[in-house]
């Protein structure tokens, strides 16, 4: 009698197992967050550590997987006062571990373009890269539909907040200018070529280039970067994701990418460290021209040092170089991408004093041309995001 009882009780358990996945598959199965948050535990690179305390720390390519009470307790719960920024995909939250350690907290926005997809590309991808001028990434959340990124804090915060104000600017001398040029390019030199994987960043700009207590610079956000393969040269994409005024003219208007898109980006922000002029609101109606139209008119005509800010003028440029630099800017927004140098050349130039080739003048303006391409129905059907 009992085998009959023990045999009905394990079918019993048997059915109710399966009718409880059945009706999970019914309706969806696993949440999206749920199957993201195994793929991520579950992955062996880079490695996950378990669930643990602020003092757990980011060791050997590991991140942290903080618990969302921990990060609410780190930045007061999301308060005002602790707020550092806002992007497009979302806001940027200082915090302060048990520990002491301080911590920039990314949020994600539930109106965020960056989405699943891109939270787990930037978790798994910087997680495997080690250098000084990279941002450093601790480690995610994922609870209660919160998307969160936790990041070494950069007291200083980003490029932008400096470079196109008023006051803050006036602390970038030549000296310090340069030093942030060199590395963002050594940074963007380890992406493409020093690293074991091959790395396109698609959205250098500016703000995505954080200043550490010191002011050296450390390339940041990589929600929409891409790995190549060895021996793969570009690549295409129909969900253009980037930022007017630093998209590379191939990637704005035909979704090509490759290492040389980043250059572009790389050139936009080296002339607007020199001028400390934004690309994207830069306009002379009279001339029609963007910053880089305007940098090289200027070149060409034997003016460039009328290009770089004149605080940096009156005070300790060295004009030999900036002219150079100017220069090697212009090589790196060349409308042709194979008109443009790689990083490692570009590292080269920055540091020696050998011939360049002349370049010629840059592409048209990519932010207003595009604001008219992408509201013809007749031209592409092409789905375009940008982050403006």
């Amino acid at each position: 009698m009992l085998v009959p009882i023990a045999m009905a009780a394990a079918f019993l358990g048997f059915a109710t197992y399966v009718c409880f996945h059945w009706k999970r598959k019914l309706k969806g199965g696993e949440t999206t967050d749920e199957i993201l948050i195994q793929k991520l535990e579950n992955s062996k690179k880079p490695h996950f550590k378990e669930k643990g305390t602020a003092k757990d720390e980011y060791n050997n390519g590991g991140v942290q997987n903080y618990s969302l009470k921990t990060i609410k307790v780190a930045t007061d719960y999301f308060s005002e006062e602790a707020k550092l920024g806002k992007g497009g995909f979302g806001l940027v939250f200082k915090g302060k571990l048990s520990n002491g350690k301080e911590i920039a907290v990314k949020r994600l926005s539930f109106k965020s373009g960056q989405g699943l997809e891109e939270f787990k590309n930037e978790v798994t991808l910087i997680a495997k890269l080690q250098h000084k001028n990279l941002v450093r990434l601790l480690g995610f959340c994922l609870e209660e539909n919160e998307k969160l990124l936790v990041y070494e804090y950069m007291p200083n915060n980003s490029l932008d907040t400096f470079l196109f104000d008023p006051i803050k600017r006036q602390q970038l001398d030549w000296s310090k200018r340069r030093s942030i040029i060199k590395g963002i390019a050594r940074g963007l030199l380890y992406l493409h070529e020093d690293s074991r994987l091959k790395i396109i960043h698609r959205d250098l700009k500016a703000s995505n280039v954080l200043l550490d207590e010191e002011m050296n610079p450390k390339i940041s956000d990589f929600g929409t970067a891409r790995i190549f393969g060895s021996n793969q040269i570009q690549a295409s994409t129909e969900r253009v994701i980037g930022t007017y005024g630093y998209m590379a003219p191939e990637y704005a208007l035909e979704g090509l990418f490759s290492i040389k898109s980043d250059v572009y980006s790389f050139g936009v922000i080296m002339l607007e460290i020199i001028s400390g002029k934004r690309n994207t609101g830069f306009y002379q109606p009279e001339r029609g021209l963007s910053l880089l139209s305007h940098a090289w008119r200027l070149w060409n005509e034997g003016k460039g040092l009328e290009l770089a800010e004149r605080q940096l003028v009156n005070t300790c440029l060295d004009k030999d170089e900036a002219l150079r630099w100017i220069h090697i800017g212009l090589l790196c927004v060349q409308e042709n991408p194979q008109d443009r140098p790689t990083m490692s050349s570009v590292v080269l130039m920055l540091a020696s004093s050998s011939n360049l080739p002349f370049p010629f003048a840059p592409p048209f303006s990519v932010g207003r041309f595009f604001a008219a391409f992408q509201s013809s129905t007749t031209v592409s059907t092409k789905k375009v995001s940008c982050d403006c």
